[in-house]
């Protein structure tokens, strides 16, 4: 099996008396958008500089494409990519000049340098944008040139910290699909931390909820949902008439299901698995026509929703 491009063990960060991340372990493999998500403050940009190498851990091992963050920061640099989440740009100078600056810092010729430059700013739809000063970009336009400077080394790994803030919806939507687009063409590992779970999980192959710098949960939309609350994983709508007690009965009595709610011509059904064939076939069985049948899969807002209700109310009575 291929070595994971982040590795992280054990990770714990403390600041005299606050646990910042709490044994954090983690691994994500290469070529995977991976969301880190959580609320402000729960440890997201404090993990993000250790994978960096930019803060040290109290303790625990980050390693990002087999080097040690803590040991080789310099090393993690040149194949990493970082966008904080206010990126900084010299105002008076044009969107292709500050390219071109990171460029010849990164030891490109001049004539290379313009070149990377202007492909980049082609591959974040900002080559209309390019002799205008970076001072007049807008944020979203500034945060697309943020991703071309850090592109511009050709990195493994992009770690995008909060890259959505104070973008609107519509600039969000194509900053998203952008990050996607370049996952794809260039094979570029992204690890995405972000508080806006409904927009990320839109992109990100797997997620990990952080709270309180603890990874209380890791995977894709599904498997997140049986770890999170195990009854009520999936939610099926049947539309179908007559619904007879005897059918009611007869669904829940299948294995999975937990609960059946009945309107006029509906029904709820909550259930473990998905058991939509079974239940069609039911409603059949029992004489009844069968008008429509879907699943509803849990988003993430409500996954986290759901999960923090029930963590309140666990509270609440132990208190």
């Amino acid at each position: 099996m291929t070595e994971p491009i982040i590795k992280i063990d054990n990770l714990t960060k403390q600041y005299e008396d606050q646990v910042a991340v709490n044994q954090l372990s983690l691994s994500i493999k290469k070529g995977e958008i991976f969301g880190l998500l959580g609320p402000n403050g729960a440890g997201k940009t404090t993990t993000i500089l250790m994978l960096l190498g930019l803060s040290e851990p109290t303790a625990g091992t980050v390693r990002v494409c087999g080097i040690d963050s803590t040991r080789n920061p310099i090393e993690v640099k040149r194949k990493v990519g970082y966008l904080p989440d206010d990126v900084g740009f010299y105002q008076n100078m044009t969107g292709l000049e500050n390219l071109i600056y990171t460029a010849r810092l990164n030891g490109l010729d001049s004539k290379e340098a313009e070149k990377r430059a202007l492909y980049l700013l082609d591959k974040v739809k900002l080559i209309d944008a390019a002799h205008k000063k970076a001072g007049k970009y807008s944020r979203g336009m500034r945060q697309r040139l943020g991703l071309a400077d850090v592109l511009i080394k050709n990195p493994e790994v992009i770690i995008l910290d909060e890259p959505t803030l104070g973008i609107d919806p519509e600039g969000v939507r194509d900053f998203l699909q952008l990050i996607k687009q370049l996952n794809v063409e260039e094979k570029i590992t992204v690890l995405l931390s972000s508080h806006h779970l409904h927009q990320v999980q839109q992109i990100c192959d797997r997620v990990g909820i952080f709270v309180k710098g603890k990874l209380i949960a890791e995977g894709n939309m599904e498997t997140l949902a049986q770890k999170l609350f195990l009854e009520d994983t999936f939610t099926i709508y049947v539309q179908c008439n007559p619904i007879s007690e005897e059918l009611k009965d007869a669904i829940k009595g299948l294995p999975n299901v937990n609960k059946v709610e009945i309107n006029d011509d509906y029904m709820i059904i909550y259930c473990k698995e998905d058991v939509s064939p079974i239940i069609s076939k039911t409603v059949i069985e029992k004489g009844a026509s069968l008008y429509n049948i879907q699943r509803k899969n849990f988003g993430l807002d409500e996954i986290y929703h759901r999960y923090f209700e029930g963590r309140e109310n666990d509270e609440l009575q132990h208190h």
